[in-house]
């Protein structure tokens, strides 16, 4: 009995790690356009893909973290809008800005190459 759930328990330390570690590419905004620019040339059409919906998917999840950030700058009052706070959240949200932007910088050269392969870009 004791061997059983041993087992069990290791089976789902795995999977927890494997979860964790995630299973698909990531979005790297930081990575430099010409490594991007090699790497989606030795790409297949569906790892185009995949890789373009992992970009795709971290620029929409930025936006949500914007819309999240405007919506407590609008909760400050006008006279405080020059405080610390609203600084702050104006800081994190054009930090934010400029990592969409590269994100979007690196998507659309998988993008372009997708297209050029014939690609699906339905959904992108």
């Amino acid at each position: 009995m004791k061997t059983k759930m041993r087992t069990v328990l290791w089976c789902l330390l795995g999977v927890c790690l494997l979860v964790i570690a995630g299973c698909g590419k990531k979005a790297d905004e930081n990575k430099p356009i010409s490594e991007v620019k090699a790497e989606a040339e030795k790409m297949s059409a569906a790892d185009l893909r995949t890789t373009a919906m992992s970009y795709k998917e971290a620029v929409e999840a930025k936006g949500k973290e914007v819309e999240k950030l405007a919506a407590k700058l609008k909760e400050i009052p006008v006279a405080e809008m020059l405080g610390k706070e609203a600084k702050a959240l104006k800081t994190e949200m054009d930090n934010i800005s400029k990592s969409v932007g590269a994100l979007k910088e690196r998507l659309q050269i998988y993008l372009d190459k997708l297209k050029e392969e014939g690609g699906d870009l339905s959904g992108l």
